[in-house]
């Protein structure tokens, strides 16, 4: 990617967790470009084959004003860290008065976090695999494990303990998200292990969403949605293991919440 950000679309956006899209959205840019090249993203088209449009700085900040304008919960950058100094620099044209949200793969080096440390409120990173290999299969990932959770450690260190309004919208903290892969049960309950036995102060989103997407249909056991009984299985983990968050419902494993990339 260039040093100017790509974006695929900029607009409020109601499906994530209910304590960031609340009643208004949230601000999402969604940037095109990924650290991680996932077989079965559902925004394949933006994250490896870049779909999206250049824009200068000074729109990016007249874009993120238009957002906050617009009433938006917050600004939600969406796959943003290929062009972490291009947005430092339009937050300092504008600076939006609502918390800023990473929304990251959670694949990021500690060096480029710290270069955001006083500009984001609240981190929302994937925790993908329990498994390296697994990770360099699907995601062609080195070093994921260890990479990801030194990054969580981070963005724990910055944020500290949730915090929301008196409406329940989050205003600072860690959202770690877990995406259940079919046929991969013994995955995610690895991954909640990490997740127990490193971190402490975040709130985990456990995510039933999966579709076969990109080059998902093509990868034997990708090719389905999850059942009811492997979420289950690992719903009940997280039960166990005392971890507070989110769950979703299986209904969402639906093309509809795919947002339409089309350059606005």
């Amino acid at each position: 990617m260039g040093y100017l950000p790509k974006v695929a679309r900029i607009a409020p956006h109601m499906w994530e967790e209910p304590c960031i899209s609340g009643t208004k959205g949230s601000g999402a840019v969604f940037f095109s470009g990924c650290t991680l090249r996932c077989v079965f993203c559902q925004n394949y088209e933006i994250s490896a084959k870049n779909f999206g449009k250049v824009i200068s700085i000074n729109q990016l900040a007249k874009e993120l004003e238009k957002l906050e304008n617009m009433g938006v919960h917050n600004i939600n950058l969406v796959s943003p860290t290929p062009y972490v100094d291009a947005i430092i620099e339009a937050f300092e044209i504008y600076r939006p008065n609502i918390p800023i949200v990473y929304n990251c793969s959670g694949y990021e080096k500690v060096e480029t976090l710290k270069k955001l440390e006083g500009y984001i409120d609240i981190y929302l990173p994937d925790f993908k695999y329990s498994d390296n290999d697994l990770a360099k299969k699907y995601s062609c990932a080195d070093n994921y494990v260890e990479i990801t959770t030194n990054a969580i450690k981070e963005m724990l260190r910055q944020t500290g303990k949730p915090e929301f309004d008196s409406q329940g919208i989050m205003r600072k903290g860690t959202i770690i998200r877990h995406l259940l892969l079919p046929n991969h049960v013994k995955n995610s309950i690895g991954v909640i292990d990490i997740l127990r036995d490193n971190f402490d102060d975040y709130l985990l989103s456990l995510m039933g969403q999966y579709i076969p997407c990109g080059k998902a249909t093509e990868t034997e056991k990708l090719s389905r949605t999850v059942t009811k009984r492997e979420y289950k299985k690992v719903e009940d983990y997280v039960i166990e293991c005392g971890i507070d968050g989110f769950t979703q419902e299986l209904s969402s494993a639906d093309e509809k919440y795919i947002p339409n990339w089309n350059y606005k």
